[in-house]
């Protein structure tokens, strides 16, 4: 078994297979080590879709966008916070990664609305299947014919700088290694699963549920800090608002429901937000209901535009009903107060004007039987802040200089997405940045 290798990249989801995938195409070599029993992350449970801007599927759909659009919104919506250089870069690289993405057999299709965006920007599989399962399957499958070893079960304990590079020491399968290369990609994740670093950064969120996978405990910021690197706003942690929490197991709700013309009511049955304001404004609205949570409202229409929603209707999360009355019984709202808030919708999604709530993107009529209902509340979903790297992903220590060699990308790095990220930007993050740490690695 081979311990000398000239790149390792930390972590098997989509930024690290993507990361190894890029730089084995300029020719190096490379090993993915994964942690968890098996590879994707917190990937493969992305929902939505992947956020690109000035692509040809939006100008076949009479979309005309622009990058700058698209950093103007990320940036309003992420508190002005944002890096600037990085976001620059990945607003104007995201049609390179869904070109990039197509021969990989990647097809993304269809296009939807999520929160913070004014027009549809988030593209999907054609089937309209989750995106992250898809992904993970598809770059994975490109992996394993590239050649590239992937091992799982490898958690990196310790991370050293050595006189040609790093060695790192590796429990695998409970027996403790040692490999050595020239460049290392950290591509390990947030830390959304770890309650002692959410208690730690963000303590209002220490009691919430997580979407999280259990992998996803900030292994790569204590690597990273280990050598110095800066961490940065790791205070900047992101509840998303729509999560089926009534049983132990968590489901996040994608946000393509709502852009697909689903409503959100309270236990009166009224509306009570923009449901496709920014995932930090639509949080803080449910929270403030009186009783911290509310429902998703959809109609056949909807149902047929989500594939997702299928799964979640056979592990028992969604309420069916014939009528609304029928489903304002099931989940306990007033009827004539939800009958009139539907009735309401309607009419604003026939004017094009949301009164209330000044809501113009993903308006659909609600009004094709069956109706169905979902529970949610907000949870624990995404950790904006991490390892503090340039526009090239290289690894910066506290007095912002370059630590020589290491590479981070996705969720463990920190910056991009200021103080609340945009639905369907993550995995355009880990493409772009997946990418880029691929191709700046790959330098002698």
């Amino acid at each position: 078994m081979k311990n000398q290798v000239e790149t390792i990249v930390i972590g098997a989801g989509c930024a690290g297979l993507t990361a190894a995938l890029q730089a084995h195409e300029i020719g190096k070599e490379v090993m993915i080590l994964e942690k968890m029993p098996r590879i994707g992350g917190n990937s493969m449970r992305a929902s939505s879709g992947m956020n690109a801007a000035e692509t040809d599927l939006q100008l076949k759909n009479g979309i005309i966008d622009s990058s700058e659009q698209f950093y103007n919104e990320t940036f309003q919506a992420g508190g002005k916070m944002n890096d600037p250089q990085l976001l620059q870069y990945f607003t104007t690289h995201t049609n390179g990664a869904i070109e990039w993405l197509k021969q990989y057999d990647v097809d993304l299709g269809d296009l939807t609305t999520l929160g913070g965006m004014s027009l549809a920007r988030t593209h999907r599989p054609t089937d309209t299947s989750p995106i992250g399962a898809y992904l993970v399957k598809k770059l994975a499958a490109a992996v394993e014919n590239a050649g590239i070893e992937i091992r799982t079960d490898c958690k990196v304990t310790d991370l050293q700088r050595t006189a040609t590079g790093f060695q790192l020491t590796v429990i695998q399968n409970g027996a403790q290694i040692h490999l050595e290369c020239r460049k290392v990609i950290l591509a390990t994740g947030g830390f959304g699963a770890s309650k002692e670093l959410i208690k730690r950064y963000a303590p209002q969120y220490a009691n919430f549920k997580t979407t999280n996978q259990d992998g996803a405990t900030g292994d790569g910021l204590k690597l990273a800090q280990n050598l110095g690197a800066q961490l940065v706003q790791l205070n900047l942690v992101q509840i998303h608002p729509t999560v089926q929490q009534d049983n132990p197991h968590t489901y996040l709700i994608g946000e393509t429901v709502r852009g697909e013309g689903a409503i959100l009511v309270n236990n009166a049955g009224k509306r009570f937000v923009n449901e496709l304001d920014t995932r930090k404004k639509v949080s803080n609205a449910i929270i403030a209901q009186p009783t911290g949570h509310a429902y998703l409202i959809l109609d056949q229409k909807v149902f047929q535009r989500v594939k997702a929603l299928g799964f979640y209707q056979s592990v028992g999360l969604v309420e069916q009903a014939d009528t609304l009355a029928e489903l304002a019984d099931q989940i306990n709202v007033d009827p004539h107060q939800f009958d009139e808030t539907v009735t309401e919708w309607n009419a604003a999604v026939e004017n094009q004007k949301d009164a209330q709530f000044g809501r113009h993107t993903g308006m659909r009529t609600l009004d094709a039987a069956p109706f169905y209902a979902i529970h949610v509340a907000p949870a624990v979903h995404y950790t904006m802040g991490g390892i503090h790297i340039d526009k090239e992903t290289r690894v910066l220590d506290e007095n912002g200089n370059v630590i020589p060699g290491l590479f981070a990308a996705g969720e463990v790095a920190g910056g991009l997405h200021g103080n609340n990220r945009v639905g369907g930007n993550s995995i355009a993050e880990t493409i772009v940045f997946g990418r880029q740490a691929g191709i700046q690695s790959s330098k002698d």
